[in-house]
């Protein structure tokens, strides 16, 4: 069976890469969010690499789905936990060394927040910690000039879904049950993040925004 950690690592990659069609550099710093002084040194290097920092995404997840809350291992649970929303407190500490007002935090939540499933529990925990969090965070920062903002997704056709993120079974079945009769493609979350993180949103701040194919949240 795959290391679960392996959702959340990126590998071994170079750090940085051109974009050419968009005539852009990225960089790239691999490592686990499980570790803390990983985390936290990812946003000194981030900015370092991109010479400021203004736009935070808190965009990653694990998710390993257990129909029995038995067999949960204490070590899945505070994995999970860890990648999925203790990471975001260690990197916001950090950025908020760096961040001007008139920037932006964007987390990722999910719809797993309003409507856990059952397979999915420590999961589902971890996305309603985060709805919390950006809202609480949002009253924190929002008078000094940072918007704090997240996204729910619905089902969304990740690496996460296949890699032990749903039974074979469901995987089937996945995003049918939507209005739209279908999972959505990531690209179809991306407009969303750029709005949030974008002057057009500069008085949004403390919301949660679903993209969902239709299902309410």
């Amino acid at each position: 069976m795959q290391d679960p950690r392996e959702q959340h690592k990126q590998g071994e990659i170079p750090e940085q890469r051109q974009d050419e069609p968009a005539g852009q550099e990225i960089y790239l710093l691999p490592g686990d969010l499980i570790d803390e002084s990983y985390a936290r040194q990812l946003v000194h290097d981030a900015h370092k690499q991109l010479g400021g920092l203004d736009i935070v995404v808190n965009n990653a997840g694990r998710q390993i789905y257990n129909d029995d809350i038995t067999t949960i291992s204490t070590k899945q649970i505070i994995d999970t936990f860890t990648v999925n929303i203790i990471a975001m407190f260690w990197i916001v500490q950090e950025a908020l060394k760096y961040l001007p007002a008139g920037a932006s935090i964007i987390n990722t939540s999910s719809i797993q927040a309003t409507q856990p499933s059952p397979s999915l529990l420590d999961y589902a925990a971890t996305k309603g910690a985060i709805t919390n969090f950006t809202r609480g965070l949002a009253q924190q920062l929002t008078p000094k000039g940072i918007r704090v903002n997240a996204i729910a997704p619905g089902p969304i056709w990740t690496p996460l879904q296949p890699s032990y993120g749903q039974s074979m079974e469901k995987l089937t079945k996945f995003g049918k049950d939507t209005p739209l009769g279908r999972p959505g493609q990531p690209a179809e979350l991306a407009g969303a993040y750029v709005f949030l993180a974008s002057q057009e949103a500069s008085y949004v701040s403390g919301e949660v925004i679903g993209v969902t194919g239709g299902k309410l949240r």
